[in-house]
């Protein structure tokens, strides 16, 4: 099963260092039936796409609470077994694609790193800024959350991640 490790540059330059994704439990995103519903589609690249897209807006989450950190959203595409990633329960938006890892992950078993381009730090952190306030009904706020939807993120191979955490 491929799954979604949301991060940021200083995670994943602890990932890096470590060898591994952890510690455990760990968070990540999926193709889960309750993601499946909720997008209402049988194309599996398209719901690897809004798991993808799951565990960007978790990475913004990271950046909201890390204010240190750069402002460039980080997944890892990490392939385990089935049995390793449990489902959260629940339809709520917040659990949608939401998985736990009871252990942690070799680095070797990452399929890729996908990353921010430079061209997107600015609206990431106005989203980064915002995220509170739209958590707490703001219109206007929100509106500038969903604009870091607008970038896409880049893919890198695993063997580039030392350039882009140094």
């Amino acid at each position: 099963m491929r799954v979604y490790v949301p991060l940021t540059l200083p995670g994943l330059a602890e990932v890096h260092a470590a060898g591994e994704l952890g510690p455990a439990p760990l968070l990540a995103y999926a193709v889960t039936p309750s993601l499946r519903e909720w997008y209402v589609s049988d194309d599996i690249e398209e719901l690897e796409y809004a798991a993808l897209s799951r565990a960007a807006a978790a990475s913004l989450r990271m950046l909201a609470g890390n204010p240190a950190a750069a402002r460039r959203r980080v997944v890892v595409a990490v392939d385990v077994e089935d049995k390793a990633a449990s489902p959260v329960q629940g339809m709520d938006e917040a659990t949608l694609g939401e998985v736990r890892i009871a252990g942690s992950v070799a680095l070797k078993r990452a399929a890729a790193v996908h990353v921010d381009a430079d061209d997107a730090v600015a609206d990431i952190a106005a989203a980064a800024d915002a995220l509170g306030a739209a958590d707490h009904g703001d219109d206007d706020a929100q509106f500038t959350v969903d604009g870091a939807e607008d970038h896409e993120l880049l893919w890198f191979g695993v063997q580039e991640i030392p350039n882009l955490v140094q």
